[in-house]
């Protein structure tokens, strides 16, 4: 296959990128319009943003990984001042001694989707068309790039005071998240991170590719099926190949913030009687568990997503209110997080389900 450079991204890519981006988040990953509205500013301002698939670079080329960490709530209550992850980004370039050839998202989620690109855009760099969970999870050893053999010697945090936090020779990827996910507590929940230096080879072979394009795809599809007056569920599932669980009405959602993570859960009344009578999700910034009348019937690493029933809006854990009438579909994980080695940090045990075990999802 000939290699290419890539593709320019637009100010008309940005809204279809933070609606798809919204759905893989499976609700977590921060507030995609914030992060759209910050993506568009930096377009505006002059900057360029390029996507590159992952063929291009030499193997010897050094890529980052940039994103927001803490609970989501709160990249909508306090505003972020902007250049958090960059700042945290030449922290890790000036400690390495090295200069980034691309970033690449830790997750394609929400906010997290677009938090790279703004990044790239404000360091002149292109962004690669991949992630490390092809979806979004609450901690940072859950990425494919930790599981399967990413350095912890060096990560960095950066706040919106300007404040910038090294960690360096950290134990193991668990003990890394805790460090992280502690210091960001102490900056008030949110800050932004970035990763040691990966080898453009490690990328390759570790990442979940085309995850910035999917996004671009389920987004363009969503408002295409909005324009034409068709039903978006149907045809965001037609086009994902996801499965329509659950349909009904929320009646009760708990959030709490509690060690930098938002946690809680959404019931929802059904709406129809093919779906069952009650659905539950489980939340910890992210879907973790859906259970449709006390039967588990899908759970992580798989992706559950809630749509709004009339729109197709993705409808993030944080906008989630009483009343929403919501679509709970869902989607298979990427392969790298099905492996027997990925299922023992993704899989449902890893967020205190210690009774379910993790089984394929039946779609169609």
């Amino acid at each position: 296959m000939p290699l290419d450079d890539g593709y320019p991204l637009t100010e008309d890519d940005l809204l279809p990128l933070s609606i798809g981006a919204a759905l893989l988040g499976t609700g977590g990953g921060g507030n995609p319009y914030l992060g759209m509205l910050r993506a568009r500013e930096v377009l505006r301002a002059g900057a360029t943003m390029r996507i590159l698939p992952l063929d291009v670079l030499p193997d010897e080329a050094w890529i980052g990984r940039v994103g927001s960490i803490g609970a989501p709530l709160i990249g909508i209550e306090r505003f972020a001042e902007g250049r958090e992850c960059l700042r945290a980004m030449r922290a890790i370039e000036a400690a390495e001694g090295v200069a980034m050839s691309a970033l690449i998202a830790a997750e394609i989620g929400g906010a997290n989707a677009l938090q790279p690109i703004i990044t790239a855009a404000q360091a002149g760099l292109p962004v690669l068309d991949g992630d490390g969970m092809g979806r979004a999870f609450p901690e940072v050893q859950m990425s494919t790039f930790a599981i399967y053999g990413e350095a912890t010697r060096l990560s960095a945090l950066s706040d919106a005071a300007g404040n910038v936090v090294l960690f360096r020779d950290i134990a193991d990827p668990l003990s890394l998240e805790r460090l992280l996910r502690g210091t960001t507590v102490l900056m008030g929940a949110g800050a932004g991170a970035a990763g040691m230096p990966l080898a453009m080879d490690f990328v390759r072979r570790t990442a979940v590719p085309g995850t910035v394009g999917q996004a671009i795809d389920i987004g363009r599809t969503v408002l295409d099926a909005r324009r034409r007056r068709q039903d978006v569920v149907d045809r965001v599932i037609e086009r994902t190949g996801g499965r329509l669980f659950f349909t009904g009405r929320i009646r009760d959602v708990k959030r709490e913030i509690t060690g930098g993570f938002v946690r809680g859960h959404a019931m929802i009344e059904g709406a129809g009687d093919w779906t069952g009578s009650e659905a539950r999700i489980a939340i910890q910034n992210e879907n973790l568990v859906l259970w449709i009348d006390g039967v588990p019937v899908a759970m992580v690493p798989d992706l559950i997503m809630n749509m709004e029933l009339e729109t197709g809006e993705p409808l993030t854990t944080d906008m989630l209110r009483y009343g929403h009438r919501v679509a709970v579909i869902g989607m298979p994980a990427h392969p790298l997080l099905t492996t027997e080695v990925a299922l023992k940090v993704v899989g449902p045990a890893c967020f205190g389900f210690d009774d379910l075990t993790w089984r394929p999802l039946a779609t169609g």
